[in-house]
């Protein structure tokens, strides 16, 4: 070789090691702190996508008694968190399972994992129906505090690959969601697990079973069931735990690289929690070319624009300057036999309201043990679907108006939410009003069909909030003409002769230049 080429050879590898070194540097762009945090930048696609769905399905659904099967079956001696003390009575779960599969110490949560069989679930059709119902955005739950993990995991054999339905549920339920062109998470209830999950190391007080271990107790199921702690927070202050909470989140984030990542806390364990964060932001980057399309929804307040923060079974009472979530359920989190569904209208009406404060919803449509949906819970989704393709051009993509809405749900007197917020679980009058804006358009929703006409307090010709003329008003999902007058305090709108079938109905409203 000249040594012309060597010098050219040189210059190359050169400008190769700075390319790389700049790409590696614009790849790292957060550090693992809440100051670095700020810096990040709500991607388009969530503030545009507004309803997501979440599958939130596993193990503890077999049963058919509702959410924390796990924790519950070990209660012979129910400790209430809310009273800090014991009750000195059996958790119903207790009751059930000692009287449907043995005593805990015979028959514990390992045993029943492997009768999860997930044998009537079709992930590609469920997704295409979630997709006609107008979801933008698909959740699989992970992991939940049971330390069971939906996912082909190095960490321990406790997964769904290995024992169960044999299948990574991660895995195709993304698989399905890239299919239908929607956006795809997951969420990991682990952080709380380690002391949720301390019931399995009790045993009972009386009976003829009295002090028995509960199996675990046992040293060789350690992996699934933790090491024995006296903790009772929330979350566990042992390093060990944080560890291995971060080394489960990390290979959950490397193998499936997903939009979104739902913790059920607040952004965990300090310092392995901003490295998590940082982790998760900065392969998303690097996946993108250089721009960030990851959301991470965190249960801690306020976000100051770090992450989405998240409401569970609540919604903000006033229009956020950060996009936000809601997360709750069509009805328990897990599948209960007999429980009580919410109706579409009411989902219908949790959406609008939310999405007129600058939020989004991620509702949990409930799952059988077996994968399917029942009926009653079918007829919910076809409601919604019915509704979504008619009313969504004021939903996707929409931001909030100068204010939310007005009528009785406005007013200051509003049951709290059982997290923070409002409760989600509310009743809408045909006088509450709820606003969206889409460029210059402005829409009205009447949060339910009117018994005669419609009266919107802030659209008048000369109110606190509007000064301008209206040009043009229509009904989404009808052709008839409207009959309103726009006075100087109100506008007024006339009963059309036939509303839709839906209770929650929108107002398409065009200003005149």
């Amino acid at each position: 070789m000249t040594r012309l080429n060597c010098r050219i050879t040189g210059i190359l590898a050169s400008l190769f090691f700075l390319v790389s070194f700049s790409s590696t540097l614009k790849a790292q762009k957060f550090e693992a702190n809440l100051e670095s945090f700020k810096q990040y930048e709500y991607p388009a696609w969530f503030r545009d996508a507004k309803f997501g769905i979440w599958s939130h399905w596993g193990p503890q659904a077999v049963p058919r008694q509702g959410d924390w099967y796990a924790r519950d079956m070990y209660q012979s001696d129910y400790y209430d968190r809310k009273k800090n003390e014991y009750t000195g009575k059996p958790h119903p779960a207790y009751l059930y399972h000692v009287k449907t599969y043995g005593h805990p110490s015979k028959f514990g949560y390992k045993d029943l994992l492997p009768l999860w069989k997930a044998e009537r679930w079709n992930p590609e059709q469920l997704m295409a129906l979630f997709k006609r119902v107008g979801a933008k955005y698909f959740v699989s739950m992970a992991v939940h505090h049971d330390n069971f993990f939906l996912w082909n995991s190095k960490i321990h054999k406790w997964n769904s690959v290995n024992i169960g339905p044999k299948k990574d549920v991660v895995a195709l339920w993304q698989q399905a969601a890239k299919k239908e062109g929607l956006r795809f998470g997951v969420s990991e209830h682990l952080g709380a697990s380690y002391n949720w999950f301390q019931t399995n190391k009790g045993a009972d007080k009386t009976g003829p079973l009295a002090g028995v271990p509960y199996d675990g107790n046992d040293p060789q199921y350690e992996d699934l069931y933790y090491a024995k702690s006296d903790e009772k927070a929330w979350l566990t202050t042992d390093p060990k735990n944080h560890a291995h909470w971060l080394k489960s989140v990390k290979e959950l984030i490397d193998l499936y690289q997903p939009d979104l990542l739902y913790s059920d806390s607040e952004l965990p364990f300090g310092e392995t929690g901003h490295k998590m964060l940082a982790h998760f932001y900065n392969q998303d980057i690097a996946k993108n070319n250089g721009k960030l399309e990851a959301v991470y929804n965190s249960k801690r307040r306020p976000s100051e624009g770090r992450w989405v923060q998240d409401i569970e079974r609540g919604v903000m009472d006033s229009i956020s300057p950060f996009p936000w979530q809601t997360d709750t359920s069509i009805g328990d989190w897990f599948y209960r036999t007999g429980q009580k569904y919410r109706s579409g209208t009411e989902i219908l009406q949790m959406l609008v309201d939310i999405v007129s404060k600058n939020g989004n919803l991620l509702i949990n449509v409930v799952q059988t043990p077996e994968g399917d949906l029942e009926p009653d819970v079918l007829n919910i989704l076809e409601e919604i679907a019915a509704w979504t393709p008619v009313n969504g051009e004021a939903i996707y993509g929409s931001r909030p108006w100068k204010i939310y809405g007005e009528g009785p749900s406005t007013s200051s007197n509003k049951p709290e939410g059982k997290f923070g917020g409002v409760s989600d679980e509310r009743s809408f009058e045909s006088t509450d009003i709820r606003f969206t804006t889409k460029g210059e358009t402005l829409y009205a929703f009447c949060m339910k069909n009117p018994q005669n006409e419609i009266s919107i307090q802030a659209l008048g010709k000369n109110t606190k909030y509007n000064n301008k003329t209206i040009a043009s008003i229509e009904l989404l999902g009808s052709k008839e003409k409207l009959n309103w007058k726009q006075e100087n305090g109100k506008l007024v709108i006339q009963k059309p002769t036939k509303l839709p079938n839906s209770q929650v109905t929108t107002y398409k409203i065009q200003f005149k230049n």
